[in-house]
């Protein structure tokens, strides 16, 4: 507790929460966030990880297993108030950037309910918990922006949700539907509050593998702009699904 002080490390900055920060496409979404200008806290499931990945960036972290949503609800509270012992006013950005792929065989008729609660519970639960628990403040504040990372795999339309990977695909799809409805929820970005889904592409993370086309830091470059982009209602969109900073249809 720092009596009432305002936290110099405040010192007017905005301060983001990236799930999944210790590593590939949330490590690189903090440390885009932080070169920005943002103060961070970056979210791991190992806490030896997520201790190195933060002193490497420069900020602060915190080890939780986001599958447990009691356990997962109650490190953003305790961030929350952290902060706002720091001197930071309502969260700024909410980046989710963490999730699991399904096993390979993972068919709708193939997997098990033991794989389809792993994969949905840490890919779709864990993404309504953390935005049920902080956005609404961030809404109320007619501030505020959350990018959630999704998956062209995810999609009611081209290769989408065509077969195979059943958990993971419908996982994504449940995440774009989640985003959609809350961007509509919350007024489309006139009330100042966003909400977008990023499909990163393939890339180099320990899911994507070291063959992926591109780099995770490649990857994270569109969730970057969605966090700090200018956005006039009246000309820009939220609640959508963006790759390379264009819309991609559902």
């Amino acid at each position: 507790m720092n009596n009432g002080k305002v936290d110099p490390m405040s010192n007017g900055k905005k301060w983001a929460i990236v799930t999944g920060g210790s590593r590939g496409l949330g490590y690189e979404t903090a440390k885009g966030l932080i070169a920005a200008g943002f103060f961070v806290y970056i979210i791991g499931i190992d806490k030896e990880r997520a201790k190195e990945s933060a002193k490497a960036l420069g900020c602060e972290f915190r080890a939780v297993d986001v599958a447990h949503s009691e356990a997962f609800r109650k490190t953003l509270i305790e961030i929350t108030e952290e902060a706002t012992t720091k001197g930071f006013d309502v969260l700024d950005v909410l980046v989710l950037a963490h999730g699991v792929m399904s096993e390979k065989m993972s068919k709708t008729l193939r997997t098990n309910d033991e794989e389809w609660r792993r994969v949905l519970s840490i890919n779709l639960d864990a993404v309504f918990t953390a935005i049920n628990q902080l956005a609404p403040a961030m809404a109320e504040n007619r501030k505020g922006r959350v990018v959630v990372y999704s998956a062209c795999l995810g999609r009611m339309s081209g290769p989408g949700t065509h077969g195979g990977l059943a958990p993971y695909r419908i996982s994504k799809a449940g995440v774009n539907a989640l985003v959609k409805n809350l961007s509509y929820e919350t007024g489309l970005g006139a009330r100042g509050f966003l909400v977008d889904a990023i499909c990163p592409n393939h890339s180099r993370t320990d899911m994507g593998g070291p063959d992926a086309p591109r780099s995770a830091a490649e990857g994270a470059e569109t969730a970057i702009w969605l966090a700090t982009r200018e956005f006039d209602p009246a000309v820009d969109k939220t609640g959508l699904l963006w790759e390379d900073r264009q819309i991609v249809e559902w």
